[in-house]
């Protein structure tokens, strides 16, 4: 089977819009979480979705799902301390809602980026079945330096090596749990990215091309982006 889990917990503090994080504010009469989760939910090989969240939002959520007829919903899990957290809290979800299997594949998305698409999503499931895991990736077009102390460059980056990690990342259900029951505390906190901490434990991540219009959510401007798709959208049609 193949399981969803979006990540809607973030409190979207870079946004700095009052009292809703980012994912919950209505775009076009909508929820910007609604948008992928219907995306997710009209893809023929997702089977279950779960939604990792803080409790004081999800009666929202779920009055949305309702009216949008997302019906491959199977429960919420709480919103973790971090990121990875939120996503161990979402593996727990699907280990004690749901039947799954070690050779299960979980998709783990971001809720604020709505526009995932279903060939985004269908590479993620076969590369997860081909490997332990995918993810999608754009390349990296500006040259990139590293320094260590912010003012002076320390080294030199080879460009055509570096790669933009997006979402939704896949993985088999068994080995990805495995990691998180035996990762440290510290380890939780400080990851960043959901294919990081697979890496580092030795599963084998596919790569392959993600798209530019698979945005997340993070500014005020990605937000007014995010409109203006909308209407040209609309335009067109």
């Amino acid at each position: 089977m193949n399981k969803a889990i979006i990540l809607a917990g973030g409190v979207g503090s870079r946004m700095k819009t009052q009292n809703r994080p980012k994912q919950y504010i209505e775009v076009n009469g909508r929820p910007i979480i609604n948008y992928c989760l219907t995306t997710f939910q009209n893809h023929r090989d997702i089977d279950e979705i779960f939604v990792v969240a803080d409790e004081s939002w999800q009666d929202y959520i779920t009055e949305w799902m309702k009216r949008d007829g997302i019906t491959k919903f199977q429960g919420f899990a709480g919103a973790g301390k971090s990121r990875q957290h939120s996503i161990y809290n979402g593996l727990l979800a699907c280990r004690d809602l749901s039947e799954t299997k070690e050779d299960d594949v979980v998709i783990i998305h971001d809720a604020a980026r709505p526009f995932v698409t279903e060939e985004i999503i269908s590479s993620c499931i076969k590369g997860a079945i081909d490997y332990d895991g995918a993810m999608p990736v754009i390349t990296v077009k500006d040259t990139v330096y590293c320094s260590k102390d912010g003012k002076n460059i320390h080294s030199l980056l080879e460009r055509s090596e570096l790669f933009a990690g997006q979402a939704p990342e896949s993985f088999r259900f068994g080995k990805y749990m495995q990691i998180h029951e035996s990762a440290t505390e510290e380890e939780l906190l400080n990851t960043r990215g959901s294919s990081e901490i697979a890496y580092k434990h030795g599963m084998e991540i596919h790569l392959f091309e993600g798209a530019e219009r698979n945005f997340k959510i993070t500014t005020m401007e990605d937000l007014t982006n995010f409109q203006a798709e909308l209407d040209k959208e609309k335009g067109d049609s």
